[in-house]
């Protein structure tokens, strides 16, 4: 294994979407040409499945040193009034110039630390959301809660509103690590918070625990996931850390020096000795870096062959309107792809000003809409198929080429109408999307753009 994490250690992408962002080709993208695949698509998926909202709302308290988020640090609270002012903007934006009032299927806060706001900026952003708008049926509600600010407020008001998960960025346990990625936080602040939502009535309670952090060792790793098991969160997430700090806006990466984190091969033994345990307590791999009881949706969207990927992760919800409110939020249609502005006050002046603060965008061709569906298949399945035909002689000679190592190396079975990935080759999901990733492969890119995939 070690001279396989050696070989596979690159940068590659997470794909959480197709393409990736650095590969977004503008030329097509216009504002014009977004709202009418939005419209496209909304028409399509609105009265059946419903729509996906994601609200980012990205000011912390402190920084830490491992968050690869776009995030704004401050503790003046004054800015919450404005940002939820900008935020209720956009969202009567769109609903303008959609053509039916929009049924929410999926809806996720997500940060910087949705519980910087006050319970009632977030009252305030929530009842506008859903004055125009209506819940789904079966509606997939959920926010992401710091143990050391969340109340049994916030968790009370969010479940009002149909909120039924939550996760709690934990990371580690042990007190080096903490102080280097300047995450202090006690282990019985999360007990309390996993306790408040469990008597509120949350169904899914996650907990993100992160590997391959600074000075972390197996120990660090068995006595976080063994105070973790005394809670049993309905969900783990348990990430690789991945250490960006040359991206602009996340510098705070560099808090701490490179020899001070695991390598490769050290970090591949943080992660088994984490599944293992995890596993012998009866939770469940599902995709990449992700793990859940029997009983969460997320494990019976595996058993259903229903499990998504997208720009929030992995999900049990799959519509085809994917639309992200906020600073830096992006928003998905499958034919097309938009993100705002990164900076909050160049957001909130855009928005203010009766603009949809777009930065950039992709148009969605037919390769790049094929090429997706093989890799999300892979991302979430383990496998994918594809007609025959699907390839020229000379697309697939070059496929052959790529899959034929991964083959060799024992990690995945396939022939020309697909592939499935060997328990082995599980590792290595984002090197074997990487196959398919015809404008990454094109570009070969000589600058750092991704974090190591293992």
């Amino acid at each position: 294994m070690n001279s396989l994490i050696q070989k596979y250690n690159v940068p590659g992408p997470r794909y959480t979407s197709y393409p990736t962002v650095p590969f977004w080709d503008e030329t097509t993208f216009s504002e014009t040409v977004w709202v009418r695949h939005l419209q496209q698509a909304f028409s399509i998926s609105n009265s059946t499945t419903g729509i996906s909202l994601y609200i980012h709302l990205p000011y912390c308290e402190s920084l830490c040193t491992f968050c690869g988020c776009n995030k704004r640090i401050t503790r003046n609270h004054a800015v919450e009034g404005p940002y939820v002012d900008a935020l209720l903007t956009e969202w009567n934006l769109y609903c303008d110039i959609l053509p039916d009032r929009p049924r929410i299927a999926e809806l996720h806060l997500g940060g910087g630390t949705p519980s910087f706001f006050s319970t009632g900026q977030l009252n305030r952003l929530l009842t506008g959301i859903f004055n125009r708008a209506t819940p789904t049926e079966s509606p997939d509600y959920g926010w992401e809660g710091h143990p050391n600010n969340t109340t049994s407020e916030h968790l009370q008001l969010l479940y009002n509103f149909g909120f039924r998960r939550v996760s709690f960025g934990v990371q580690d346990y042990t007190p080096i690590v903490q102080r280097a990625i300047h995450r202090l936080q006690p282990f019985g602040n999360v007990r309390q918070v996993t306790g408040w939502a469990r008597q509120i009535g949350y169904t899914s309670i996650s907990h993100d625990l992160v590997f391959g952090l600074p000075f972390q060792k197996p120990d660090s790793i068995i006595d976080t996931i063994h105070k973790t098991l005394t809670l049993q969160p309905d969900r783990i997430a348990f990430y690789s850390y991945a250490h960006v700090p040359w991206i602009e806006g996340i510098n705070g990466q560099r808090g701490f020096r490179d020899e001070d984190l695991p390598t490769g091969d050290q970090k591949r033994v943080l992660y088994e000795t984490g599944r293992e345990l995890l596993e012998l307590a009866g939770y469940i791999e599902i995709g990449m870096d992700h793990f859940a009881l029997p009983h969460d949706l997320l494990y019976n969207a595996v058993q259903m062959g229903t499990l998504h990927r997208n720009f929030m992760g992995y999900t049990t919800t799959k519509t085809r309107v994917l639309l992200g409110l906020g600073a830096s939020s992006i928003s998905d249609v499958w034919s097309a792809f938009a993100q705002n502005e990164k900076d909050p006050n160049r957001y909130m002046n855009r928005v203010l000003a009766g603009e949809l603060p777009l930065l950039r965008g992709h148009i969605l061709d037919d390769q790049d809409q094929f090429l997706r569906q093989q890799i999300l298949n892979i991302m979430c399945q383990g496998q994918t198929r594809w007609p025959l035909g699907s390839w020229s002689k000379r697309e697939w000679e070059t496929l052959n080429n790529r899959l034929k190592e991964f083959w060799l190396d024992g990690l995945l079975d396939y022939d020309v109408e697909g592939l499935s990935v060997r328990p082995e080759g599980r590792p290595f999901l984002r090197n074997i999307c990487m196959a398919f990733d015809e404008r990454l492969n094109y570009a070969q890119p000589q600058t750092r753009l991704f974090s190591q995939t293992v």
